[in-house]
């Protein structure tokens, strides 16, 4: 099984989403963004949501977790059933490997 280790942020609109990626493309710290803005329990330890497989996230978050986006950016928004995510991708890998 594929996982990841991530972090997001959550918050209702997409331009508070788009606003804070600015924010953190022109060198704010994601975690102290998180822990201000996020509306995700996960807010308070900086957006971590540490380890998880694929399929235990909502579809569209795991499209991008498990996509294209590549280790250690920060994704643009990301609508769900929640609000809107901005995700960071820590690590990724496929268990398949360890057979």
């Amino acid at each position: 099984m594929r996982r990841a280790v991530a972090s997001h942020i959550l918050v209702p609109t997409e331009d508070e989403a788009a606003t804070l990626k600015a924010k953190i493309d022109a060198g704010a710290d994601f975690e102290a963004v998180a822990r201000e803005h996020s509306k995700c329990p996960s807010g308070q330890t900086g957006g971590s949501l540490g380890e998880f497989g694929e399929g235990d996230m909502v579809p569209e978050f795991d499209a991008v977790v498990f996509g294209d986006l590549a280790v250690g950016t920060v994704s643009d928004p990301v609508k769900t059933q929640f609000g809107f995510h901005l995700i960071e991708v820590h690590e990724r890998a496929d268990d398949e490997d360890d057979d």
